[in-house]
């Protein structure tokens, strides 16, 4: 019996991203559907929804990541010099969170945070590169292609065995698209159903590296998935087209962009003509301009198909970015990478017409509390206890959030010495609650060598982190508070 013939014809998004004939494309959509099929039948029985679980109006998720972006550099921000009109827009129309944190800040334990609700120590990515580190996969004279891929295969290997939003999301129906920055090799491996990235050279001006003896490799930043928003939109269009209105869907939409190399096409530094804008901060902002621009893209083509009142649209950056005077495409040291406040803060949006009040909202909230949120949102249960917290019921009624709340989160080095013990490569734990902040290195000699000694700053008086209080008798004992509760929370 032929199990394919009530199958219909083999997309064209997928003929072309795979490369294959017809009949081989066929067969392979035809063994994608019935996996699929036999994956939901199974899901379906292992959570025992209620009957009435297809009735639940689940709504889309449009997931929107900036790339590297200072928490202040954006309109709605206060920032009168950057121009971010569509970012604004979604502000306006979002429950707005200025006061948000990423635990981590750097991309792929940011990223992977977002994918699975949970601290890099809890997920294990806690790292951009695995072993033996970026200089010795892409330097070492005797590195091939093929033990380049094993390598990167090994880090890759956490995200496949954690819950991630889009794995959960498919349970219950949803196709789930990535596209843009991707460090968890190819895109199933995260729990998409279809995607950009594919752990292969691309050919693409970001996604490859050339090894010393003539191999090209995929960076293991997200590939093909790059060409997302610096080269093409195509992919979202042909998704949304063939989704319809019934389906629901996740995007997630995480474009190199504002990173660098800060290379956007001249009109976006010709919208600054009449700005006065620092001459090492213009290339960067063109890119964040150049971002922007993508998001009006992807908020009109939701919204062109009827579809705002039943998407959810999340938005923040991954970490913090600010160029450094002296070589605008290197970063400022208390920004990205460090436990400081410009690598760590993020404003978190949150939109969806109807059921969303938009307005600011002055508590202090991380993104670990995105993924509660989403499948909260969506009327779906975690499949095991995260940290996070539900920003939902606030979003959508103004509820209280806890009063005074902590929160926390990790740093280290980008290349990991060892994989499956992040204790290892910590460098420093921090811990916020009110306006102290708490950052503990977890050696005398860290590596960044931010702070060497533990380091208390009221951001309230001190937002720029200038003045260690550590020292000072008064603040003993909230020290031991804040220190205390940091060691409950990981204890190293």
């Amino acid at each position: 019996m032929d199990h394919c013939a009530s199958v219909p014809p083999c997309p064209l998004w997928f003929k072309k991203r795979l490369g294959y004939s017809n009949m081989k494309c066929r067969v392979q959509f035809c063994s994608i559907i019935f996996a699929t099929i036999v994956l939901a039948a199974f899901s379906s029985c292992s959570r025992s929804p209620d009957s009435t679980d297809v009735l639940v109006d689940r709504p889309n998720i449009v997931y929107i990541i900036s790339d590297d972006q200072y928490y202040q550099d954006f309109g709605f921000m206060g920032n009168d010099q950057v121009i971010t009109p569509n970012l604004d827009r979604l502000a306006e129309q979002s429950a707005f969170y200025p006061n948000g944190y990423v635990p981590s800040s750097v991309c792929r334990p940011s990223l992977a945070t977002l994918l699975t609700g949970l601290y890099p120590h809890q997920h294990g990515i806690h790292f951009n590169h695995p072993p033996p580190g970026f200089q010795g996969l892409t330097q070492a004279p005797e590195m091939t292609k093929d033990r380049y891929d094993r390598l990167r295969e090994t880090g890759a290997s956490f995200i496949k065995n954690v819950d991630t939003l889009p794995r959960r999301l498919t349970q219950y129906g949803y196709r789930c698209l990535q596209t843009g920055k991707h460090w968890e090799g190819h895109w199933s491996n995260a729990g998409f159903t279809e995607g950009m990235t594919l752990s292969e050279p691309s050919g693409g001006a970001n996604g490859d590296k050339v090894l010393p003896n003539g191999d090209v490799v995929a960076h293991g930043n997200g590939d093909a998935g790059l060409a997302i928003g610096r080269v093409t939109m195509k992919p979202i269009v042909d998704f949304l087209d063939d989704c319809g209105e019934d389906q629901p869907f996740l995007i997630w939409y995480a474009p190199f962009l504002p990173h660098t190399p800060h290379d956007s096409p001249g009109r976006y530094f010709q919208a600054y003509s009449e700005r006065s804008v620092d001459p090492h901060r213009l290339p960067y902002y063109a890119s964040i301009t150049q971002f922007d621009e993508t998001v009006g893209e992807l908020v009109d083509m939701i919204e062109s198909r009827g579809l705002s009142r039943k998407t959810l649209f999340v938005f923040l950056s991954d970490n913090g970015f600010e160029p450094l005077e002296s070589n605008p495409k290197q970063y400022t040291e208390k920004s990205k990478r460090s436990p400081f406040e410009p690598g760590l803060r993020t404003p978190i949006l949150l939109r969806w017409d109807g059921k969303i009040s938009p307005g600011q909202r002055e508590e202090w909230v991380s993104s670990i509390d995105l993924f509660p949120t989403i499948l909260d949102a969506s009327d779906i249960d975690a499949e095991s206890p995260i940290p996070g917290l539900s920003l939902f019921p606030n979003a959508a009624s103004y509820q209280e959030l806890p009063v005074d709340r902590t929160l926390f989160g990790e740093i280290y080095p980008g290349d990991a010495s060892v994989l499956g013990d992040p204790s290892i490569d910590v460098a420093y734990r921090w811990i916020r609650q009110g306006n102290l902040k708490l950052i503990v290195p977890a050696s005398e000699e860290p590596w960044g060598n931010y702070v060497d000694r533990e380091s208390l700053f009221d951001l309230e008086i001190d937002p720029n982190e200038t003045n260690n209080l550590a020292g000072d008798q008064q603040y003993d004992s909230m020290k031991t508070i804040l220190r205390a509760s940091l060691d409950k929370w990981w204890s190293l």
